[in-house]
């Protein structure tokens, strides 16, 4: 990993996400009475509560409002987390003001154009190896997982990782001590 990268990943705090193509695969299934469903990977929710036990503070804002979204939300525990959001920014803003936070401390993962305007000022920002290219132009990393198959968790090992926690985390399961 770049030097740089690895910097701005011992800076972080604060850990925000894109639900929709980033903690899911971005698609939407209805049923015949227009039931929502939507596929998560267990991968991205067992590191949560993780970066949760080590100080970090995890969020979501997301541009969609589903009832299925704000339960897994609520599920993972999540510090913050926005539906229905059309100005992403404001939320930021919020999200900043409220765990008292500034730019260089916190991640970003995002997957489409309505996530840009914080990309560009977060401390890291990542997409997913699925996002269009003039996303991937506009983050410091492309994750090697697709929205919906791990991008989130790619993201947090490596912060933790650059940390030095993520040793003690898979030392601790070894051991049976989660």
């Amino acid at each position: 990993m770049h030097a740089n990268l690895k910097n701005q990943a011992k800076k972080i705090k604060g850990i925000i996400f894109d639900v929709d193509g980033v903690l899911t695969d971005g698609g939407i299934i209805y049923d015949n009475n227009f039931q929502k469903y939507k596929r998560f990977n267990v991968k991205d929710g067992q590191i949560i509560s993780h970066l949760r036990f080590n100080g970090f503070v995890v969020g979501a804002i997301t541009g969609r409002a589903s009832d299925v979204v704000e339960k897994r939300c609520e599920e993972l525990k999540l510090d913050f987390h926005e539906h229905g959001v059309n100005n992403k920014l404001l939320k930021y803003e919020n999200f900043k003001k409220q765990f008292d936070l500034v730019d260089e401390e916190i991640a970003y993962i995002g997957d489409d154009i309505i996530d840009l305007s914080v990309l560009s000022r977060v401390g890291l920002s990542a997409c997913p190896a699925d996002a269009r290219y003039y996303i991937k132009e506009n983050v410091d990393i492309v994750l090697a997982s697709k929205g919906g198959d791990g991008a989130v968790r790619d993201l947090c090992d490596m912060i933790l990782e650059e940390q030095g926690k993520l040793e003690k985390i898979i030392q601790k399961a070894i051991k049976g001590e989660m």
